[in-house]
């Protein structure tokens, strides 16, 4: 074979190289080889309380489309200064208080959780700004493997589950 019939061949070869290395890239598996905790969970029926300044939550449903179980260990959002996964407990005397989730909100693998008001959510702690009904927010949720995904929770109007908030509780 002469150097001029190589020459097509070996650019053939390397943009065949060049494209497995790319599609490589896009993998959703880890260094490991395992699914990402972000690519495994969807979220569906998503959701932030409406408030002019102070506090105000987000909600909605993760399921877990894995094989393992994995964690949701933090949370951010740019319409608050903090965001934190909270719990709420009933206390002896059957008052509520919000706290933070220790370890976060774990999803069964195969599985989902429900974020709802009255229980497991995710807190925005002072408002950069105001959430108006029919607005959207986006928030970020950090996973146990240091993954991450983006969703966009519309805003709307809700008055209920008015707790205390118990932030020394949760570690």
């Amino acid at each position: 074979m002469s150097v001029t019939t190589r020459m097509p061949a070996i650019r053939i070869l390397a943009c065949a190289a060049a494209a497995l290395a790319l599609l490589a890239g896009c993998s959703s598996k880890n260094d490991s080889g395992a699914t990402k905790a972000a690519d495994a969970v969807t979220v569906k029926d998503q959701w932030a309380k409406a408030a002019d300044s102070g506090m105000s939550a987000a909600f909605g449903e993760l399921d877990n489309s894995g094989d393992k179980a994995v964690a949701v260990v933090a949370a951010s959002s740019p319409a608050a200064k903090a965001v934190e996964l909270h719990e709420v407990v009933a206390a002896a005397d059957g008052s509520k208080t919000m706290r933070p989730k220790a370890g976060g909100f774990a999803i069964p693998a195969h599985g989902s959780i429900k974020l709802a008001p009255g229980g497991e959510h995710i807190m925005f702690m002072g408002l950069t700004g105001p959430l108006r009904t029919g607005s959207d927010t986006p928030v970020t949720l950090t996973f146990d493997d240091g993954s991450t995904k983006t969703f966009t929770a519309q805003v709307r109007d809700f008055s209920g589950n008015q707790e205390n908030y118990s932030p020394e509780h949760g570690g």
